[in-house]
């Protein structure tokens, strides 16, 4: 059992993966911010609370850090109170944040010249899978850390994939969010005009759904015709950001990414009439308001 950290324990996803390497018997340790009711369970089942970033990266010798991006996980590894300051020699941080490529190479660099590994391990799936820890983990890391790592991930995730060295996890998380957000979109983009050309846009989730096309992601955005918008639990503004990441990646290799910045623009529309806050089914709502489609039962 290892001696565990945990930063970001109070968000959707963090949570549950907190939750599960508790349950599995590791010691466990974390930093409490504002919502102290989100960690209140943990706490009362064994976890220990750290006064500060510092603290946390003193007593542990693995540190998971699951927040939203990067600036927040710049500000956790490096502010004055943060990991570095306190990391002893040996200490792993373990990035589980869909993080940008380039801001993680330096958080890489700058952790090495104080002899402390930094993993880029982004996730995949949902708080659901999150609570039952089964979330499926993208490790970018050299073998022999992987290799000291993969048991402990085995405590939250149904997948731990080996995507390569140093960088290499984040990169595969961008590409995989750019892949979802292009379906989603797309998706909302055709309902709204499938329904101003006057058919039943109810047709073509049959259609698809009997296809080759098919799979969760349209799924989720097809709730939305039956009023349900939560299929797809994730903010569009998260994902808005996650796709700047994506053009920022492609734009850094010289690649053009002429969808890539179509679908990012799409989310920029949609958070900028209202609905960034909303989960990313609401894409459709912001497609009724760009094109007077009425396509969520009120």
């Amino acid at each position: 059992m290892a001696k565990i950290g945990f930063i970001g324990a109070s968000g959707l996803m963090g949570h549950g993966m907190a939750k599960n390497l508790l349950a599995k018997g590791h010691q466990l340790s974390l930093t409490v911010h504002r919502n102290r009711e989100r960690v209140a369970d943990l706490l009362a089942a064994g976890a220990t609370e750290a006064p500060s970033a510092n603290a946390l990266a003193a007593g542990n010798e693995i540190v998971f850090v699951c927040v939203t991006g990067s600036p927040q996980v710049e500000a956790c590894v490096l502010s004055d109170d943060g990991l570095l300051g306190g990391a002893p020699k040996g200490l792993v941080i373990v990035d589980c944040s869909t993080s940008e490529p380039a801001s993680t190479a330096v958080l890489r660099e700058r952790c090495a010249a104080s002899g402390v590994t930094f993993v880029d391990a982004p996730l995949s799936r949902t708080p659901v899978e999150a609570e039952a820890g089964r979330l499926n983990v993208m490790v970018g890391a050299e073998d022999a850390v992987f290799a000291k790592l993969e048991p402990v991930m085995r405590g939250f995730a149904e997948n731990v994939l080996h995507v390569g060295g140093p960088g290499a996890g984040h990169t595969i998380k961008l590409l995989n969010n750019f892949i979802a957000q292009a379906v989603c979109t797309a998706t909302a983009e055709a309902f709204a005009v499938g329904q101003r050309a006057g058919v039943d846009v109810r047709r073509l989730v049959e259609l698809i759904s009997a296809g080759p096309i098919n799979n969760g992601l349209f799924q989720a955005m097809a709730k939305t015709l039956q009023g349900q918008m939560d299929g797809l639990k994730f903010e569009l503004d998260n994902a808005r950001k996650d796709l700047r990441y994506y053009t920022h990646l492609a734009e850094s290799v010289a690649a053009p990414s002429v969808v890539g910045e179509a679908v990012h623009q799409s989310l920029c529309i949609a958070s900028a009439l209202g609905f960034g806050k909303k989960l990313v089914p609401s894409l459709v709502e912001a497609q009724e308001k760009l094109t007077g489609a009425t396509l969520v039962p009120r």
